[in-house]
């Protein structure tokens, strides 16, 4: 007789590729997936108290849900521009008159690690709300050792405050800070030579992140930082592709990236490169609405190569001000033309994999973390269709219900 924790019996579940699997069971034991398949098969080995056996009458269990490209942690915001925005001015535009990235840097180094924890807190929570069990939060708001330090610090402490697994990326290369204004290539040697040699040692970083632009870094700066990422054993990702087309994905794909996000001037070649790499690709449906861009992610190309897809908020103050994973996951049906099932699978299983993670969560899984929600709905698409309200449901961290 094994004894475990509880038993989910005849839940409607979803696989790594999104598809709906009925009558499920799910046995937990120490926070994990100790058993994991069809109701009609549960092994007579596993003992519970009757109590503790739930029957979920056909409602939709999903892995926790996975935020895997958030700016979360910033002081501030940027409404502001956003009325600059409305009255005719361009992304690009308001970042090279002083605004963008470096408005919100100035306000993020004026503030302290604990003011800095009370303005992200609210946020995490909120997204915890959601059903989303694990984020991933990135520094770039510092762009100096004392401050990307910082926000790197207080997106550890977040998690440990709202009881969520969180996953830090380094994205000091973010944009260029005053200090470095017309000596881009001066910054790009300082965080090789001082910042990430520095946040490597305190471990405070999972991944490191570029933005390759024209109003940020170019090709060969981002190789230069990737191939110091990998001297110090971090993986790395890369904002890529989305004011115009560099090649940062093929290059990014070919040194083996986790990930490459936003992607709409993405080509054929590029999509293909991160086929053959294994390098997922993270959309973010948040700032395609919200700067009103008119090109979309090439989903054909994607789709024709075989790359992974992951959906994620980008939650940040200036081009993706949001919480909601649930509304991205309806953005991602509605201007992306993805369907339920790649977006279910969006937000769980090639989530994790961006994260380089999908070892550990993101599927219902013998041997994974028991991270689930259980929806008052039957099914996905029922999940993508609501949009702007919140989804009644119970969200499960580590084999224990939290709401």
């Amino acid at each position: 007789m094994v004894f475990c924790d509880k038993i989910l019996i005849n839940a409607t579940t979803i696989d790594t590729a999104g598809e709906e699997k009925f009558k499920q069971a799910m046995v937990i034991a120490n926070g994990t997936f100790l058993w994991c398949g069809d109701t009609d098969e549960l092994p007579e080995q596993y003992s519970v108290e009757p109590a503790l056996i739930e029957d979920c009458n056909n409602q939709l269990v999903t892995p926790g849900l996975i935020d895997c490209h958030t700016h979360l942690v910033y002081a501030g915001d940027r409404s502001d521009e956003f009325k600059q925005r409305l009255s005719g001015k361009s992304y690009s535009e308001i970042a090279r008159a002083g605004g963008g990235i470096l408005s919100t840097v100035r306000k993020t180094r004026a503030v302290s690690k604990e003011e800095l924890i009370a303005q992200s807190l609210p946020r995490l929570l909120a997204m915890k709300a959601g059903g989303v069990t694990t984020v991933e939060i990135k520094s770039g708001y510092g762009l100096d050792l004392l401050n990307e330090i910082k926000m790197l610090q207080v997106a550890r402490e977040l998690g440990v405050i709202a009881g969520m697994r969180v996953e830090t990326t380094f994205l000091g290369a973010h944009a260029i800070p005053p200090e470095y204004k017309g000596n881009s290539q001066g910054y790009v040697d300082y965080l090789c030579h001082e910042v990430l040699p520095r946040v490597a040692e305190l471990k405070l970083a999972d991944a490191v992140d570029v933005f390759c632009e024209s109003i940020a870094f170019s090709l060969p700066q981002t190789e230069q930082l990737f191939n110091k990422a990998q001297a110090l054993n971090l993986p790395f990702k890369c904002h890529a592709e989305q004011l115009s087309n560099l090649g940062a994905t093929a290059k990014a794909a070919a040194m083996g990236a986790l990930s490459c996000e936003h992607l709409e001037f993405l080509d054929e070649k590029g999509a293909q490169t991160m086929a053959e790499h294994g390098t997922i690709a993270v959309l973010l449906p948040g700032a395609y609405y919200f700067l009103r861009e008119k090109q979309k992610p090439p989903i054909d190309y994607l789709r024709k190569s075989g790359v992974g897809i992951a959906i994620a908020t980008d939650c940040n103050p200036g081009s993706s001000p949001t919480t909601s994973l649930l509304l991205m996951m309806n953005m991602a049906c509605q201007f992306f033309e993805l369907t339920v099932a790649e977006v279910m699978s969006s937000v769980t299983f090639q989530a994790a994999r961006a994260l380089g993670i999908d070892k550990e969560v993101g599927r219902i899984a013998t041997g994974f973390s028991a991270d689930l929600v259980r929806w008052s709905l039957k099914d996905s698409a029922s999940l993508c269709y609501h949009f702007g309200h919140p989804i009644p449901h119970e969200t499960m961290i580590s084999g224990e219900w939290i709401n």
